[in-house]
């Protein structure tokens, strides 16, 4: 994807997709998606994380910086290579409108379980071989990957840290005497990487068809119990017993007066370094094999983190400490080439974080909830945007525009009423409006301010713990309009085919 050509584009979660399997997935729904984008003129598809889901259902606490969420692969597929029966469960099964994953989760585990017994004993050689001829490139994680997933289901999702002691630390003996007595769950995580890997890539190569790349998202950090941290906790603040010494978080801001505590361990960047970013070569490959560009979240991180005390309760006594700068880009860039890579340059934005990403060459956010704020000097606001950013509405960690409208303060209101020659009937189609008429090269939008929804229909609310990450949407909210004048906005802003003005 170039991000230095002008484009539009629609931010929707996969799992925020409808149909009938309790949870938006790689099926049908996402090929009926990715042609809706071409029918309204967007060349941009963006999802969140693709990674397992961790605590508080978040896709950015994974138990795997490489893994593909098993929630995320489509039933159907399967069903038609004749590995599954189809499901038990009909459309009426699951709320069509929010993710139940308490109940949805197990029950699609079960479902994979049920297909990979049929794959490994109805499949034809063929494809036999071609799942192996899969696994052997992606050894180099899926190896930890499967075993950890195996441990940890052995051991009734107890933490790694937590696990005996042979398999905490990572006793070779111990390792070799898990994987002969878990090799058939080894082999069903296995499988079910390789059936996301499978999809995804139909479904890329459908999207690129359609004239629509795809925007990924790769969180900066990864959970303490992940199969990444478990394999390599030499890379990371750990103390003796496996325990982080220092967590990662932000400071005080807009979203929080004592700021966020995430809990993530942070790196030791210097044995990092001394390996020539090698785990972060491999994971930016991956992410670069699943997209055709990629949000890399808390960018400022690289500068400079905010390292709290693990025995904070709060982000308050926080301070910053340098990232690894420019040399894990110049590392990347000399192994990967070119990085096309939009940096979340959002929340405590310091000169050495702005020269970072400018050095780097990527592109940073422009949030127009932001804007209005203070006074017409700021930076949110599109005329004081640059071509090398982003333009959004809103993002997954706003209200929606009709959400945001209606809990602003009155001066903020009347301030974003004139700017936008807007009010709350309308908000959501001047904000895009907006965005798209920006000098930003690339304008993306929540499905959420397409379909001018309110906030009940926010995806996530940054600093709570749980309710979040589970809006689906359903074409009945979509219809003709919504399309037809997003369509007009990109083509008249010259951010879509042009031909859309005359149809």
């Amino acid at each position: 994807m170039d991000l230095n050509q002008r484009s539009a584009g629609v931010l929707l979660h996969i799992t925020s997709l409808p149909g009938p399997h309790g949870i938006g997935d790689l099926g049908p729904e996402a090929y009926h998606f990715v042609d809706w984008l071409a029918s309204a003129g967007q060349r941009v598809w963006q999802v969140l994380p693709t990674t397992p889901i961790g605590p508080g259902d978040s896709p950015y606490q994974s138990v795997s910086a490489f893994a593909g969420s098993p929630l995320m692969v489509a039933l159907e597929p399967l069903v038609a290579q004749g590995w599954l029966a189809t499901p038990a469960l009909s459309a009426g099964g699951f709320d069509a409108a929010r993710v139940d994953y308490p109940r949805v989760a197990p029950w699609r585990l079960a479902q994979l379980r049920a297909a990979a017994d049929g794959f490994f004993d109805r499949a034809a050689r063929a494809a036999r071989d071609t799942f192996a001829a899969w696994c052997a490139p992606q050894a180099h994680w899926l190896a930890d990957y499967a075993l950890f997933m195996a441990i940890e289901t052995a051991h009734a999702g107890a933490p790694w840290w937590h696990w005996p002691a042979g398999l905490r630390e990572r006793d070779a003996a111990a390792l070799a005497d898990a994987r002969r007595a878990l090799a058939g769950e080894l082999r069903f995580w296995q499988f079910v990487q390789w059936c996301f890997d499978t999809q995804w890539a139909a479904l890329k190569a459908h999207a690129n068809a359609r004239g629509v790349s795809i925007m990924g998202d790769l969180p900066i950090f990864v959970a303490h119990h992940s199969a990444d941290c478990w394999a390599r906790p030499d890379l990371y603040e750990l103390d003796a017993d496996f325990q982080p010494t220092v967590v990662a978080g932000v400071p005080p801001d807009a979203f929080s007066a004592d700021g966020q505590r995430w809990g993530n361990p942070l790196y030791r960047w210097d044995r990092m370094a001394a390996e020539g970013y090698a785990w972060w070569v491999a994971r930016v490959r991956r992410a670069l094999a699943h997209a055709d560009s990629f949000r890399i979240d808390h960018f400022r991180g690289f500068a400079a983190h905010w390292e709290v005390p693990a025995t904070s309760p709060t982000a308050i006594a926080g301070r910053w400490v340098p990232g690894p700068g420019r040399a894990l880009f110049d590392a990347l860039a000399r192994t990967l080439g070119p990085l096309p890579i939009v940096a979340e340059d959002l929340g405590v934005i310091t000169p050495d974080v702005t020269a970072l990403r400018e050095a780097c060459g990527f592109p940073g956010m422009r949030i127009l909830q932001f804007a209005f704020g203070d006074d017409a000097a700021n930076p949110y606001l599109p005329h004081r945007h640059t071509p090398d950013s982003v333009v959004y509405t809103g993002t997954h960690d706003n209200d929606t525009a009709r959400g945001w409208w209606a809990a602003l303060p009155p001066q903020e209101r009347r301030f974003a009423g004139s700017y936008l020659a807007a009010d709350g009937d309308d908000v959501h189609w001047a904000m895009i409006r907006t965005a798209f008429n920006s000098v930003a090269n690339t304008a993306i939008v929540p499905l959420q301010d397409v379909l001018g929804l309110d906030g009940a229909h926010r995806m996530n609310t940054p600093g709570t713990p749980s309710g979040n990450w589970r809006w689906r949407f359903d074409w009945g909210l979509v219809g003709s309009e919504p399309t037809r004048v997003l369509g007009l906005l990109a083509a008249a802003s010259g951010r879509g085919p042009f031909g859309l003005l005359r149809s």
